[in-house]
Parts: structure tokens; C-alpha cells; sequence
């Protein structure tokens, strides 16, 4: 499986990129994927030249197949003027209207107060929603005076975990096959092997052997 892992930071080192990489370790402790990590700032000048001449230069257009094929995706961006950047919006302007089409994305930003913290819901998940994404719930703003302190390390776990499990679905087990197993008001399935059918046995008779027994 991939994970990509969309950076929207200007600064290097910076923390909107911190943010990304403590996601991606948190979804990797509970699912076994290939993480690629995507610096939008590095092709700050390519999503600009594709704007103009509508056609993606070799390292843009690698990094839009990169997310249109990922399994899941983390995308983080700093706050400005109360929303993401400009760059970061950029970047999924031109990505393709089914790229993202029930893509499992797990969203954060950065910014330096807590009262941004909700630009995460009313900025970045109506743009990913549009986009058709399957958008978790939990997402993690990260203001400066978070960094160290649990409430933030708790909601990075409890994001990194909703997004290994949407990207790998459970296989059904027993007790989902007998909840979607039809049914009968006068009798009892005996058997769960499809290969012998089910088999259909009258309540009587079955109270009638449990007595017996």
C-alpha cells in the first residue's frame, strides 16, 4: 500500500511539515504501507507553470499520479488569513476531479494561535469534501503552544489510527456473516457453510432436541 503525504510548509525545517511527518508515523504504527512525502513548496514554480500552459512538468505530473494512485492521504497546510495557503490550494486546483474519488485523507494544519484551530472544518474539509474524498473525522490543528503537550500527541494517534483502519478495510467475520445471514420466524440456521446451504430447522423441533439433551 501508499501513503503520500502532502506538505504545504514554506520554511524548512518547518512545523507544518513536523505535523505531516507525526502523522505518517502514527498511521504506519497500526498499518504497513510505503509513505512518500510531497514538499509543495519545492514545486511552487511547476504548479505555477501549469496554471499558465495547462500542462504539468515531469515532477508536478509525477507528484499528482503519486496521489491520484495512494491508498491513503495526509495533506497539511499553515494557516493564512484564517485558511490554507495559496499554495496548498493550488496544488489539488489542479489535481484531476477523480483523483481523490473515496480516498481515505486525513487533514491538519498549523498556524500560531488556537484561534485558527477550526479552519480544519470550515476550510479544509468542504474543499476535500468537494473533491469527493472519504475525509476523516478527526483532524489536528497544531498551534505553536501545542507542540509537547499530550492533548496534541493523543489527537495525532487517535487520526493516525482512523486512517490505517480506512485504509485497510476489515474482512467480514463470523459474527457479520450471521448478522447479514438470512433469516426465518419459524426456524434456526444450522449450517454456515455456503457449500451445504442452510439447513432450516423448525423451533419445536430444535426446543424438542435441547431438551432432550
Amino acid at each position: 500500500m501508499k501513503l503520500i503525504v502532502v506538505s504545504a510548509g514554506l520554511s524548512s525545517p518547518s512545523s507544518t511539515r513536523l505535523l505531516a511527518d507525526r502523522l505518517s508515523a502514527a498511521t504506519l504504527e497500526h498499518v504497513d504501507a510505503e509513505p512518500e512525502v510531497i514538499e509543495l513548496r519545492e514545486l511552487a514554480t511547476e504548479i505555477g507553470q501549469h496554471f499558465v500552459t495547462g500542462f504539468p512538468p515531469a515532477r508536478l505530473a509525477a507528484a499528482l499520479d503519486a496521489v491520484a494512485a495512494a491508498d491513503g492521504l495526509i495533506a497539511v497546510t499553515p494557516v493564512f488569513a484564517a485558511s490554507y495557503s495559496g499554495l496548498f490550494k493550488s496544488f489539488f486546483d489542479i489535481i484531476d476531479n477523480d483523483a481523490l474519488t473515496g480516498k481515505p485523507v486525513l487533514l491538519g494544519a498549523t498556524g500560531g494561535t488556537a484561534r485558527h484551530s477550526l479552519v480544519t472544518e470550515h476550510a479544509l474539509r468542504p474543499l476535500f469534501t468537494y473533491l469527493r474524498a472519504v475525509v476523516l473525522p478527526t483532524a489536528v490543528y497544531a498551534a505553536s503552544e501545542d507542540w509537547g503537550e499530550l492533548g496534541l500527541a493523543q489527537r495525532i494517534a487517535r487520526a493516525g489510527a482512523e486512517l490505517a483502519r480506512a485504509m485497510t478495510p476489515a474482512a467480514p467475520d463470523v459474527d457479520t456473516a450471521v448478522a447479514i445471514a438470512p433469516r426465518s420466524l419459524t426456524g434456526a440456521i444450522t449450517s454456515m457453510d455456503p457449500a451445504d446451504g442452510f439447513e432450516m430447522v423448525p423451533f419445536e423441533q430444535r426446543l424438542a432436541a435441547l431438551r432432550a439433551e
